[in-house]
């Protein structure tokens, strides 16, 4: 290849991918587990020789994230990209995102492709060109690493569904928890639009699931995520997560994330000057675990119109709030109950479940299994402890306030 092209190519990367950063709906835990072994199929997402990258933010990654282009037909406020942004732009072909993929995945560096893109000329156009760069690397390349691929919701249905058929994973982003701010920041954007796409696709997921369970291989995208920007709008914590739980009980979404807002170059006056404290970010996705693994409703952890505490995890400040409902017996509680103890993970308490019926625990006990009883200490009885007054001190709050990394700068 020409040196003149390679460069081009890697400043066409450089581009790209740096465009794609603000995009946090990347994980691949939703992969379906596929090997080559027995075939002539490349890419695995199991197994030896997968490279793990970390972008600048710190966020551990080993996806090939890039956008297909970074033009764009809209002006969405908040996005570097939008067409009213001096920012330098490219565009990838079709061939170089496969050939991309498939050359960094032999390399080990990826176990596989995370591909949006702007929207240029229409909606159907740029998702059809998403899927065909999918479809090539599934039907030409017997590629069998993880596809992500970003939906945009005002393609036609039938696109949508053809990207389910390549895809391990979809999104669609929402962006903004709130309607009005998504009409005055985005104005080219239907929220109805959004909901009517990923109401579309959780049904496509819901109708191929049981005959790719019945044929034991994998027939369509198993899940599909969003992102919602935090600290670009006036929106609350409250609100956030009340916009998660209607997004998770009405499209089934596997996840939400939460990505901090991050000033842009040129920006409209309309948007924060500053990005809200990473802290803000990190208690959304401890508060977002509550309300998915934990039993937690919204209400319970925040009312809309607030935000969270930042000095302590939501789980603690909600027993802080409750303290009546403590201490909790370790050795006859139920599993529900030790699910709300602070410093008690979903892991500790099966193991204390476990541990239990052979023994009358400690806390040496708890500190085995995975918890962190320094939170613990004063929410349980244990064999050789009991809290005492402990627990309804005015102070145990500023006890259990975790010290917060200082700032270089």
């Amino acid at each position: 290849m020409p040196a003149m092209a390679v460069l081009d190519l890697r400043r066409k990367l450089a581009i790209l991918s740096d465009a794609a950063k603000y995009d946090a709906s990347c994980a691949s835990s939703g992969a379906q587990k596929r090997n080559s072994l027995g075939g002539t199929g490349v890419g695995s997402t199991e197994g030896m020789g997968i490279c793990h990258a970390y972008a600048p933010d710190g966020r551990c990654i080993s996806l090939l994230k890039i956008l297909l282009t970074n033009f764009c037909i809209y002006d969405c406020a908040y996005c570097i990209n939008r067409v009213s942004s001096n920012t330098p732009r490219a565009r990838f072909s079709v061939q170089e995102v496969v050939d991309l993929t498939l050359n960094f995945y032999k390399r080990n560096y990826i176990e596989g492709l995370f591909l949006s893109s702007g929207v240029i000329r229409t909606g159907d156009y740029t998702m059809e060109e998403m899927v065909r760069v999918a479809k090539s690397l599934r039907l030409d390349h017997d590629f069998r690493g993880y596809i992500h691929l970003k939906l945009i919701p005002e393609a036609s249905p039938e696109l949508a569904t053809e990207a389910g058929l390549y895809a391990d994973r979809v999104s669609i982003n929402i962006e903004l928890p709130r309607d009005d701010s998504l009409k005055a920041l985005a104005p080219e954007k239907d929220v109805t639009d959004i909901k009517r796409a990923m109401g579309r696709m959780r049904l496509s997921i819901e109708d191929k699931a049981e005959p790719a369970r019945k044929a034991s291989r994998k027939t369509f995208a198993r899940s599909q995520s969003t992102q919602l920007i935090v600290g670009a709008d006036q929106a609350k914590d409250g609100d956030i997560l009340a916009r998660s739980a209607n997004l998770y009980g009405s499209y089934k979404l596997s996840r939400v994330y939460y990505s901090a807002f991050s000033p842009i170059p040129d920006a409209s006056h309309r948007l924060p000057l500053a990005r809200p404290p990473l802290l803000r970010e990190h208690r959304l996705y401890q508060a977002d675990w509550l309300m998915r693994f934990y039993g937690f409703e919204r209400p319970e952890i925040v009312d809309e119109g607030e935000d969270l505490d930042l000095s302590v995890d939501p789980k603690t400040a909600w027993a802080l709030k409750n303290r009546a409902k403590f201490p909790v017996n370790i050795q006859t509680a139920d599993r529900e109950t030790l699910l709300r103890v602070p410093g008690l993970g979903a892991k500790a308490v099966g193991r204390v479940l476990m541990a239990r019926k052979v023994a009358r625990l400690t806390l040496d006990d708890l500190k085995r299994v995975g918890a962190v009883v320094k939170r613990a200490r004063a929410f349980v009885v244990t064999a050789d402890w009991t809290p005492g007054a402990l627990t309804d001190q005015d102070s145990l709050k500023a006890a259990l306030v975790q010290p917060q990394q200082l700032s270089l700068f």
